[in-house]
């Protein structure tokens, strides 16, 4: 395994916060909240929806606040790699791109029922973040913000979800090319795809400002 420097520099690139809420003032925070309350909503999360005709699904995860807490080491990144996979096999039909980095993670699925694999993805959270507290003597502390599931809504919307999530690493200068990242499931794609189609499928699904303002590798 490489070091982390030469992997990711984890810590040299850490994201700050990318979360409005962070922006708001107290009045416009107490707002917020007693809007979502009055609606029956979580206090600081949207409403997970059934899968309402859709069978693809972009599952994104973040630390809270965008700390590499998942990227303390190569070896718990690969550990949890494992771990997500495991449970996305569970409760999917099909995994088809993952990508795992130091503060978050992008997972492309097929899932009859999105809302138990959200389910299955909090229970993974909670039992990984008590023992990263453990290891790390940091009791108490908020190790994941949230998981969020976005409906693929069309084939150039799953291929240019694909180029994403594989292009991520590239996307927030952790390495120059898909293949050198370890912890996602590009180079299993490059194997399967010919170089020619691999080319053509990101030629013809160019992912453009996909991921704009809500993963800016500057944030």
């Amino acid at each position: 395994m490489r070091s982390i420097k030469r992997v990711a520099c984890y810590h040299s690139r850490m994201s700050t916060s990318g979360y409005a809420w962070r922006e708001l003032t107290s009045a416009q925070r107490g707002e917020w909240l007693i809007w979502r309350k009055s609606r029956g909503h979580p206090w600081h999360s949207p409403q997970h929806r059934p899968n309402d005709g859709h069978h693809r699904f972009h599952l994104t995860a973040a630390c809270y606040e965008h700390h590499p807490v998942i990227g303390r080491s190569p070896e718990r990144m690969g550990e949890f790699a494992l771990r997500l996979l495991e449970t996305l096999t569970m409760g999917t039909d099909r995994v088809l791109a993952w990508c795992l980095l130091p503060n978050h993670y992008h997972v492309l699925v097929e899932t009859p029922d999105v809302v138990d694999l959200l389910v299955r993805i909090g229970r993974l959270h909670g039992r990984t973040s008590h023992a990263w507290n453990g290891e790390d003597e940091a009791r108490g502390r908020k190790v994941f913000f949230r998981a969020v599931e976005r409906a693929i809504r069309s084939e150039r919307h799953c291929w240019a979800t694909l180029n994403y999530i594989h292009h991520n690493p590239v996307r927030h200068n952790y390495v120059p090319r898909w293949i050198d990242w370890p912890w996602s499931s590009a180079a299993d794609y490059l194997r399967q795809t010919s170089p020619g189609e691999a080319r053509r499928i990101w030629e013809q699904y160019p992912i453009l400002d996909y991921g704009r303002g809500w993963d800016d590798p500057e944030k």
